[in-house]
């Protein structure tokens, strides 16, 4: 036995060293010191040795197992590192190579950047950014803008009634209202945000759709400094050669009240199918702000007068581009959005 002993352990050792991965020191594992193992067998054949025979081949046997188990081990831990050293090598990177694939940029959304057109236009006339609550009092979204419940104009506006006193806001003036009752005038407040109205949703119409308007409060204002910020507005957003025509309407918050037209940003004036061949294009609605209005809201029309006009982003914005279904600015496709 003691010579069995020897060649198992030999041959234990050449085949260690020989092994190239875990499989393979897996199985001499269980070949040699497996409970099935041939060193295992030779242990439980030393029962029938005598006591001395038994105490050396036990110590002799156990010697060899322990060092193979050694080596078993030693030899696991540098397969382990060659593997990863392979593995660290494959995937390696090298951080000079310039890359290779162009990842998609991110942009501003076309109305995002009509918005800041506007606005800063706006700013830069001295204009200061007022917003107030999209769900809004009836009181600030009607009746102080000179539309008690009996006014007929009052249908001119589909609302969304949260109850009998609270509306979605059907327009941003009754921010007008808020900034009488709460800022010191003189003052410049361009007012940007959300308008809700009972609406179908087709190429032109949405029910939800956002609005800015400008509201000035001073001494001594007249239609003409009204028309004159608009033409630096309308030359700020469209450019220098783009036309201006106020053509007059009526608005229940604004007397005298005007619809603004500009040149076709399309055919430059010419006529299309866009400016229906007239050459022009409303872009928004504005007017000398009605007496009561002030009144309402505390101020003294005799010394203090307003001007407002509101424009539509979303319509500014399919007049820029040339964008002629509504619809194609709310739906958030990439496809769209990525031309812009």
């Amino acid at each position: 036995m003691t010579e069995a002993i020897a060649n198992i352990r030999a041959e234990a050792l050449l085949r260690l060293q020989a092994a190239q991965d875990e499989a393979t020191l897996d199985e001499i594992n269980v070949s040699v010191l497996g409970r099935s193992g041939a060193l295992t067998e030779i242990l439980r054949a030393m029962g029938k040795l005598d006591k001395e025979q038994r105490a050396a081949l036990g110590q002799q046997a156990n010697a060899v197992k322990k060092e193979l188990e050694a080596e078993l081990a030693a030899r696991r831990a540098a397969l382990t590192e060659k593997t990863q050293e392979l593995r660290f090598a494959q995937e390696a990177l090298d951080v000079t190579e310039p890359g290779k694939v162009t990842q998609p940029l991110g942009r501003l959304h076309p109305m995002t950047q009509t918005y800041r057109e506007i606005r800063d236009a706006l700013i830069g006339m001295g204009f200061t950014t007022f917003e107030g609550p999209e769900v809004e009092y009836d009181d600030y979204n009607f009746t102080k803008l000179n539309l008690p419940q009996d006014h007929p104009a009052r249908d001119m506006q589909d609302t969304f009634y949260v109850n009998e006193r609270v509306v979605l806001r059907t327009h941003t003036s009754p921010c007008e209202a808020r900034a009488l009752l709460t800022v010191k005038p003189p003052f410049r407040l361009v007012m940007p945000g959300r308008v809700f109205r009972v609406d179908e949703v087709d190429a032109s119409h949405s029910p939800v759709f956002m609005q800015m308007e400008g509201f000035i409060v001073d001494r001594d204002l007249t239609l003409a400094d009204l028309k004159g910020i608009l033409l630096t507005f309308i030359h700020a957003v469209f450019g220098e050669d783009v036309k201006m025509r106020f053509r007059p309407s009526y608005f229940p918050f604004t007397e005298p009240s005007a619809e603004v037209d500009v040149s076709c940003t399309i055919c430059g004036g010419k006529g299309c199918r866009a400016c229906k061949g007239t050459g022009w294009l409303e872009i928004l609605g504005c007017g000398v702000s009605n007496p009561h209005i002030l009144e309402n809201c505390g101020i003294d029309p005799k010394e203090w007068k307003a001007i407002a006009f509101g424009v539509g982003v979303d319509r500014i914005t399919s007049l820029k581009y040339g964008i002629t279904d509504i619809r194609l600015e709310y739906e958030n496709d990439a496809r769209f959005l990525s031309q812009f």
